[in-house]
């Protein structure tokens, strides 16, 4: 029997419980919790400290609601800035400078929950997004949010994009005939530029990766290439010019990877191998991507093949890989993927030559089927 007015009792099993109410972020309403102790005094005294608790959450939770959302929003670049990578920094603080501040920047947090996010993003003046920067702007207001509710005691709420999707572009891939012709004009009249579009299409480098390999990275005795840095143009404060080339570490933690090397790219690797500088592309320095674009844009433009982004070099090799009977895992560890759900989403692209044999196989079972081959 509990002791009046105090939700205080003793349990069959000995024990003495208290209960409270507290208020639930999560489901939005006030839940019983019970605290459990030997003695009365014992339960009496936490019961106490935890009322303590709930009632300086409530006032922290009242008075942060009043705090604006685009200072919490500030403090969370500021966090991202000092813990993460220089080039996520500016790609969080584009997507919030672009798609998000002027849309927020007179609300508080004690307005916000996810009926209000979903109008507030819905009218876009019918502005067409890919479905990246949808991804990008979710991923960005659900960190502030986060954050919030982290450091200011807010309720947690969670924004969801319901906006259509536009539906990802197509990926171009080299059909057999394009890298016939591709590979013809890179052998003939080798140099080293052209050797690092072989590399790519060989193992599946990114841009970045290749305009930053060093030769040291390069193990002709192992067959092996390790993939170590990457470069990229990005925006940085206080330079004169708008942007900079920055090397730093991969794209992730799986992006750090060793490929192994065929023997026939060992052979062409090696006669440029002997005195050569730092960087496999441009001696002392790592090259800019933009100019390695160019001068692979001119390869295509000398061998007539229509325009196709630096990037279906990768997923040329991923397809020929798959193509060749490799097994997705092996492929997905080459490309420094972290999960295969993402090598077999975007990267694995089956030739109707592929589909056309796989089909005479299926057709050759049902042959058996009937106990003869069919024609």
């Amino acid at each position: 029997m509990s002791r009046r007015g105090e939700n205080i009792r003793k349990r069959k099993d000995g024990r003495w419980e208290g209960r409270y109410s507290a208020y639930e972020p999560q489901s939005q309403k006030n839940v019983v919790h019970s605290i459990y102790a030997k003695s009365y005094s014992e339960v009496k005294e936490k019961l106490s400290a935890a009322k303590m608790d709930t009632q300086y959450m409530s006032k922290i939770r009242k008075c942060a609601g009043d705090v604006p959302f685009y200072l919490v929003a500030d403090k969370w670049l500021a966090t991202v800035k000092s813990t993460k990578k220089h080039a996520t920094f500016i790609k969080y603080r584009f997507i919030y400078q672009k798609h998000i501040k002027e849309k927020m920047e007179n609300l508080v947090l004690a307005k916000l929950n996810e009926d209000i996010l979903s109008q507030i993003f819905q009218n876009e003046n019918n502005e067409v997004l890919s479905d990246s920067v949808q991804k990008s702007i979710s991923c960005v207001m659900n960190q502030i949010l986060s954050y919030a509710a982290s450091n200011y005691h807010t309720e947690k709420i969670r924004y969801s994009n319901q906006r259509q999707k536009t539906g990802n572009k197509p990926v171009e891939i080299f059909s057999q005939t394009e890298q016939t012709r591709l590979l013809h004009h890179l052998y003939d009249g080798m140099d080293v530029f052209k050797l690092g579009i072989v590399i790519c299409i060989s193992t599946g480098l990114r841009l970045g990766e290749i305009c930053a390999l060093k030769w040291q990275d390069i193990d002709l005795e192992r067959k092996m290439l390790h993939v170590n840095s990457t470069v990229q143009r990005i925006t940085m404060d206080g330079k004169e010019t708008r942007t900079v080339l920055l090397e730093g570490e991969p794209k992730s933690v799986y992006s750090k990877r060793e490929i192994p090397l065929s023997d026939e790219l060992v052979k062409l690797i090696f006669p440029y191998y002997k005195n050569a500088g730092k960087y496999v592309l441009h001696n002392n320095k790592p090259l800019d991507p933009r100019t390695y674009q160019n001068k692979f844009r001119k390869y295509l433009l000398a061998t007539d093949i229509g325009h196709k982004n630096f990037h279906s070099l990768r997923h040329t090799f991923a397809t020929n890989y798959i193509n060749s009977g490799a097994d997705i895992k092996s492929l997905s560890e080459i490309l420094g993927h972290s999960d295969v759900k993402i090598t077999l989403n975007r990267y694995v692209h089956p030739t109707i030559e592929t589909k056309r044999q796989h089909m005479n196989s299926l057709a050759a079972i049902y042959g058996q089927y009937l106990g003869h081959e069919l024609p």
